[in-house]
């Protein structure tokens, strides 16, 4: 293996209610913020079998929650499962028994439980509650309207609608995840040439920012905690392999406010 990256684990809370949002939904929300506007593009990253939008991981990659799970435990920590059900040692008579991941559980084979590990992990981060609000006061609205003047907001999606959903408490709900799950290009100062998907080695989802007030680390690799960095790697020019960032635009809008809305705008930041 030639590239190995970093990796810190993408933030679970309220993945049930992103997991509601329609297709169609987060295809006009993108219509409407991308076109250019400040050289923003982004797309939606797809399922290669039927089209349909994935949303999921950092280049999400993932279409559902239980694919999310299936992937986690294979690939963060070696368990093969009913999606993920070939073992990476293949060895004759290395394990007498099936894997206990590797088939449905119905009450017999293992325990009384019901379903399978995925299932479960998949609907434990299903009804997690998206994270709450740190206390808003003159200085945090007032970073908010900088965030949405110098153009975060063009990737940054405050508020998104979820459609029907079999679990009525996700159903046509108002969520604020601050993303529009879609790809876009990040220049190579993040790049990682890892393809995922749809996704190119420079792209990445745009991570939701609800619940970053409680974060330590940031970006993928989590090289930092500060939040002034954060935004600095965000902008990178083009190099050979790879296309400017597309928030290299709004980056400059920030550092072009004065030194009190950046403050303000990071006050915000952080009561998310």
């Amino acid at each position: 293996m030639s590239n190995i990256i970093f990796r810190i684990p993408t933030p679970t809370f309220g993945l049930g209610l992103v997991e509601a949002i329609t297709d169609s939904a987060l295809q006009q929300n993108l219509d409407a913020n991308g076109g250019g506007q400040l050289g923003i593009g982004g797309r939606l990253n797809r399922n290669g079998n039927d089209g349909t939008v994935t949303r999921f991981g950092w280049k999400a990659q993932n279409k559902s929650l239980l694919l999310f799970s299936a992937e986690a435990y294979n690939v963060e920590m070696g368990i093969s499962n009913l999606l993920f059900n070939t073992e990476r040692d293949e060895t004759a008579n290395c394990s007498p028994i099936a894997p206990p991941n590797g088939y449905y559980n119905l009450g017999q084979l293992v325990d009384t439980a019901v379903f399978d590990d995925i299932t479960n992990f998949a609907n434990f981060m299903r009804f997690l509650a998206p994270p709450g609000r740190g206390p808003i006061d003159g200085s945090v609205a007032q970073g908010a309207s900088q965030f949405a003047s110098v153009g975060c907001v063009k990737c940054r999606t405050d508020t998104l609608r979820t459609g029907s959903s079999p679990f009525p408490p996700l159903a046509n709900q108002v969520i604020n995840p601050y993303s529009d799950f879609a790809l876009h290009h990040m220049g190579p100062r993040l790049a990682d040439q890892i393809s995922q998907g749809l996704a190119e080695g420079d792209e990445f989802r745009t991570a939701p920012l609800w619940g970053l007030g409680q974060r330590l680390f940031f970006l993928h690799d989590g090289r930092t905690d500060d939040l002034l960095q954060v935004i600095r790697e965000h902008s990178s020019d083009r190099n050979s392999p790879f296309p400017a960032s597309e928030a290299n635009a709004v980056v400059r809008n920030f550092f072009n406010l004065s030194n009190s809305d950046q403050q303000a705008v990071l006050k915000f930041l952080r009561s998310l």
